[in-house]
């Protein structure tokens, strides 16, 4: 929730303050540079070191950055600048304490059990990005925007409370040695080599670029909805609840082998989405199209970490986890940029339509060309 309401405020104050969608693009751009040597670093912390105190630690960092833009904007001070600033800082520390997180997972619930537990980390995820959304709408419509920030505030502080709680031993089994880089390295060399992970990467690399809409929906409420707030606090939360019953949808298919495929089925499914995204006539059909996206990309998302979590020993865990982080995360922000510039160029509508048909031609050209995927089966 915390992360979500940080996306939301920030995107919409900068939105609001400027008018203008590319300026959303920069702060994908900004995430861009600092969470790729953020990510790579912090995998190999987690390999290292005490996961729970790093968990603390990255969100006690948030928490004051968050606390410094509430208090400029609650004295009418706060500027563009303090905004990508604080993008950078907490871009940083998002991705440095993520796979630390992910990876005490495999530490408190038995292998059996991993491909479940992953799905439901990722279901309890996107109830609070279910409810975040709407708790922004609801707090920005009557309160205003800066009481936004300091929900913000409030809803990190049991991120940092929490960690210690988790009932495991916080340091890896045979932590990583010897230098920083060499780690690295090891953990880039162990998934380069993985017969399943670089095709999942490429897939989603392929249609996230042309189609990440999650932090320009502000620019997107208004282009294609005439909307504000309101309307993107009910597009977030419809593709958070959509992606809910993506989540819920593997579980369902649990014993269906074919994991592989369900990702290719699901991706489909997302590329075709985007155009009704794109010419949706109505805020209500376009909630039920993005959920509709949140659905197809929770699938390939569950699948892809369960699939690190089942095939990685512990005492890699943290690096192939941070690898699997940098590449969506590096999707994800290349998107916001394309997203964003083109937005401001071609209008939010066309931008969507034009993302669904890159998107299709990038999975189909995929699925021909990376047969691992396709053979793909577990259990």
């Amino acid at each position: 929730m915390g992360q979500q309401l940080r996306l939301l405020v920030t995107a919409f104050w900068l939105f609001e303050e400027t008018g203008s969608a590319a300026t959303l693009g920069v702060l994908g751009l900004i995430q861009l540079v600092v969470q790729i040597p953020a990510l790579l670093y912090g995998g190999t912390f987690a390999d290292r070191f005490d996961r729970k105190r790093l968990m603390m630690l990255t969100q006690a960092v948030t928490l004051l950055t968050m606390v410094i833009l509430a208090l400029l904007v609650s004295a009418d001070q706060l500027e563009p600048w303090h905004v990508y600033v604080a993008s950078a800082i907490t871009g940083v520390t998002t991705v440095f304490g993520q796979p630390a997180g992910r990876a005490l997972t495999a530490m408190v619930v038995p292998r059996t059990h991993l491909m479940h537990a992953v799905t439901n980390n990722n279901i309890n995820q996107q109830l609070g990005t279910v409810a975040a959304p709407l708790l922004f709408a609801l707090i920005a419509e009557t309160v205003g925007l800066a009481a936004t920030f300091w929900l913000t505030v409030v809803v990190i502080v049991p991120s940092i409370v929490l960690p210690p709680m988790i009932a495991a031993v916080g340091r890896p089994e045979g932590a990583a040695r010897g230098s920083m880089l060499r780690s690295i390295l090891d953990g880039f060399d162990f998934v380069r080599r993985h017969p399943i992970l670089p095709g999942l990467f490429l897939l989603d690399t392929g249609i996230t670029v042309v189609s990440f809409y999650r932090q320009v929906l502000p620019a997107i409420a208004q282009g294609i909805f005439r909307g504000g707030a309101g309307a993107t606090g009910v597009l977030t939360s419809a593709n958070s609840a959509g992606a809910v019953a993506g989540s819920f949808l593997v579980l369902a298919l649990a014993n269906y082998r074919a994991k592989g495929m369900m990702v290719l089925y699901a991706t489909i499914a997302y590329s075709l989405l985007l155009f009704g995204f794109g010419s949706a006539g109505s805020l209500l059909i376009g909630a039920l199209v993005i959920a509709g996206l949140g659905a197809a990309d929770a699938v390939s998302v569950t699948i892809r970490q369960s699939t690190v979590q089942l095939t990685t020993p512990d005492h890699l865990r943290g690096r192939t986890l941070a690898f699997t982080t940098l590449s969506a995360q590096t999707a994800n922000n290349v998107g916001t940029i394309w997203v964003g510039f083109m937005s401001a160029w071609i209008g939010a509508g066309d931008t969507m339509l034009l993302g669904g048909v890159l998107a299709l031609v990038a999975t189909l050209l995929i699925w021909r060309a990376v047969r691992p995927i396709r053979e793909y089966r577990y259990p």
